[in-house]
């Protein structure tokens, strides 16, 4: 799935199949179910979930939280990114990894 079909499934009432994880808690995100993304990615280990849990805490309000994701996912806490471009970032990271 391309990065502009991903962001056209945001205006469906459910969730698509076939996502995938990390899509699928990013898009559960953006549709206003923090609390659905989060218990997707913390039930996987790996950078991936990892660098998306630092972006839900970062999201909540919870900098201690993300800056420890971030040590998981070998990333550092973005400086002077909105939590929307952020958003952004990791769909396209993960749409042009299909």
């Amino acid at each position: 799935m391309q990065y502009d079909e991903f962001i056209q499934t945001l205006k469906q009432a459910r969730c698509p199949a076939g996502l995938g994880p990390y899509l699928e808690a990013l898009w559960y995100d953006a549709n206003d179910n923090w609390h659905k993304a989060h218990i997707i990615v913390q039930q996987l280990d790996d950078s991936t979930a990892a660098r998306i849990h630092a972006y839900l805490h970062r999201k909540e309000g919870d900098i201690w939280n993300s800056k420890y994701w971030h040590r998981q996912a070998g990333s550092s806490l973005p400086q002077g990114m909105s939590l929307q471009a952020e958003w952004e970032m990791l769909v396209r990271q993960l749409t042009q990894a299909r």
